[in-house]
């Protein structure tokens, strides 16, 4: 009942009497006047009138179900909710969840991790409040081989939302870095759990970090670093950001389960790639290289155009990409 009050209350810009409430979830005065009281402990300036209700004032940027779950517009995904206040990954978390039956869709959020997780092992710290850490769940019925473009839908979708909560311009790093104005400010981890046949996915996790309200960079990564508060000046707010994520998400991996590669979102991903038309250097343990970025394929391959006039196709794998002069 707190989230569906929480969510009138969003949705409604004036008044909402608390008779409508008693009357819309089929609960007592004291009732409704016990979750109004929980909210303002949270933070929520709730303003009480006799006789015209309950106006909801001022939002705090907290993560808790109730709050997350009141932005969520999805039709499946984010729409169950698991949030801690504090744990090691939530990569770790959602495989537990999963294990154990969870359904796909779920989404684990965490305030801060101790044990976050990154490519090839890297794990770091993080502030209260400064942070998005998230994971959904995915059963997907597809091939195992095509799993790897789950990470790049996830980027596309990163972008969108941050460009539409924030004003900011977004560009996509090949595979999966978000960047902005020259720093990154995503990190995307894609885990997966195949069956005992190993011929099909059990699961994935699909985990994002977003540095959101950091006022402060440390020093050995500020080179290459950002937040979105940051750049845009001002405080974002989570939970709205997670949400919009969420939508984005669900409408391109719906695209990519009907088409079974990139296709659609394709030349969005490619309208994003910072590299695109550029020079950059090819990090391949068999031998480094430079070539002209022509974008991404629909199976998610960074084209790359040679001196000699050849494209390679380049998997992410343990390739990586970096601009001739610098990190982007």
């Amino acid at each position: 009942m707190k989230t569906e009050i929480l969510t009138l209350l969003k949705e409604t810009e004036g008044y909402v009497s608390g008779q409508e409430l008693c009357v819309r979830f089929g609960v007592s005065r004291t009732a409704v006047w016990k979750v109004i009281n929980g909210l303002k402990d949270e933070g929520y300036e709730i303003v009480s009138v006799p006789r015209r209700g309950y106006y909801l004032k001022s939002v705090p940027d907290i993560l808790s179900e109730s709050e997350i779950a009141s932005c969520m517009r999805t039709k499946w995904l984010g729409r169950q909710v698991v949030y801690f206040e504090e744990t090691d990954s939530t990569n770790t978390q959602a495989k537990r969840l999963a294990e154990e039956g969870a359904e796909s869709g779920t989404l684990v959020v965490a305030d801060m991790q101790t044990a976050g997780k990154g490519r090839r092992g890297r794990s770091w710290q993080q502030s209260s409040g400064t942070m998005i850490s998230m994971t959904f769940i995915l059963k997907p019925e597809f091939p195992p081989d095509e799993a790897s473009m789950l990470t790049l839908v996830a980027a596309h979708s990163v972008a969108k939302a941050i460009e539409e909560e924030t004003g900011l311009t977004a560009s996509i790093k090949w595979p999966n870095d978000i960047i902005i104005n020259g720093k990154k400010i995503v990190g995307i981890l894609t885990e997966m759990s195949l069956s005992v046949e190993q011929d099909c996915i059990h699961y994935v996790v699909v985990g994002i970090g977003i540095n959101v309200n950091l006022t402060e960079i440390p020093e050995e990564i500020r080179e290459t670093a950002t937040s979105l508060s940051l750049e845009t000046g001002r405080p974002i707010g989570r939970s709205k950001l997670i949400a919009r994520v969420m939508e984005y998400f669900e409408k391109d991996y719906e695209q990519f389960l009907e088409t079974g590669d990139l296709s659609g979102i394709l030349d969005s991903y490619n309208a994003h790639l910072i590299s695109m038309d550029r020079e950059v250097r090819i990090l391949d343990p068999k031998g480094e290289y430079t070539g002209i970025s022509r974008g991404m394929n629909r199976v998610g391959e960074l084209l790359v155009e040679r001196e000699d006039g050849s494209t390679v196709n380049v998997y992410a794998g343990e390739v990586s990409v970096r601009g001739l002069y610098g990190y982007v």
